[in-house]
């Protein structure tokens, strides 16, 4: 692990094989999740990589009518919308991630501080090309248990 840059990169390639890694600075401790190569807290650039449980709570949601391409060439759209939200997991640190296993249908029932575990998904890049869906990445998704 030590051998990887801390990118977005990386982090998707964590992602690729089932693993949500953040990165965690040796000076002062502060936890990053996408991984940060410098702390924003203290400035220092000795940052290791950290393997975290995916055990969160919703902190912030919406739901969304309108997607990205990956989205709407897996069927999200104004008649199938989907739920973003921010994930603070039991580390510290918040993630956005998509949030699955909830009810789009009545947002009103989604409530913050509900508890999620970590999922992947595999779906088209974000990358522009022809056809994104022959381009595939494994995202991380929380689910509402």
């Amino acid at each position: 692990m030590a051998d990887r840059p801390f990118t977005s990169d990386s982090f998707y390639q964590f992602a690729a094989e089932k693993k949500l890694m953040g990165s965690r600075c040796q000076t002062c401790g502060t936890l990053y999740c996408p991984p940060k190569p410098i702390c924003i807290k203290c400035h220092s650039d000795k940052m290791e990589w950290v393997e975290l449980k995916g055990k969160g709570k919703i902190a912030a949601f919406s739901v969304i009518p309108y997607g990205p391409m990956p989205f709407v060439k897996e069927g999200y759209g104004r008649g199938n919308p989907h739920c973003s939200g921010i994930v603070e997991l039991e580390e510290g640190p918040r993630i956005a991630a998509q949030i699955i296993g909830v009810d789009v249908a009545h947002p009103e029932q989604i409530k913050i501080g509900t508890t999620v575990t970590l999922d992947f998904i595999e779906r088209g890049s974000w990358h522009f090309v022809e056809d994104v869906a022959k381009v595939k990445k494994t995202y991380p998704v929380f689910k509402v248990q």
